[in-house]
């Protein structure tokens, strides 16, 4: 069984656990470095970036994060995640976590009022998922080795390597393609 760390500071934590659960994985919360130890994955789940950098930066989290992910952990940004491991934010320098070679615009979509759902077709699953976009971020650049996997105008998802990102919030829906995804093809 697989043990995916899910960061429980803010976001769908719980959303994000029950969704591990669903697929026979072993959800673990992460508070502390100690959280850390013999995770197979971890989700960084959305809420506000700078809020949850400064929770990483002040826990001793982000080292232990980074260099889990320079060794090759897998990890899953949604959201707020995805602008925490990005090497640009636009117009902010880089997330706390700068590991995904993206640029990446903060509330690219606009405020709370302008959040929406839209299905979009995912190639490499052949078929839509429904994708949850709240204060949603938006992938304006994405370097040579990222691999875009969805795409509403510009990219919605992207893999690179160990690293997986996505702008939306799957885990406020009733499918798990998106988490399989993660569970059976990013963490090996």
């Amino acid at each position: 069984m697989k043990t995916i760390g899910v960061l429980a500071f803010q976001g769908g934590v719980i959303e994000q656990m029950r969704k591990m659960e669903e697929l026979g994985a072993k959800p673990q919360l992460v508070k502390k470095k100690e959280d850390m130890k013999n995770l197979d994955g971890l989700i960084l789940p959305g809420g506000e970036s700078t809020t949850i950098g400064k929770f990483l930066i002040e826990t001793g989290l982000k080292d232990e994060i980074l260099s889990l992910i320079h060794e090759g952990m897998p990890v899953w940004g949604t959201c707020a995640g995805a602008i925490l491991l990005s090497k640009n934010i636009k117009n902010q320098g880089s997330g706390v976590l700068p590991a995904l070679s993206i640029v990446i615009e903060r509330n690219a979509y606009g405020s709370q009022l302008d959040s929406f759902k839209k299905e979009v077709f995912v190639p490499r699953f052949n078929i839509a998922t429904e994708c949850v976009f709240i204060r949603a971020p938006k992938i304006v650049e994405v370097a040579e080795g990222v691999e875009v996997l969805a795409e509403l105008e510009t990219p919605i998802a992207v893999l690179q390597k160990n690293i997986l990102a996505t702008t939306f919030h799957p885990e406020l829906t009733s499918q798990n393609y998106w988490h399989s995804f993660f569970v059976e093809n990013v963490v090996k």
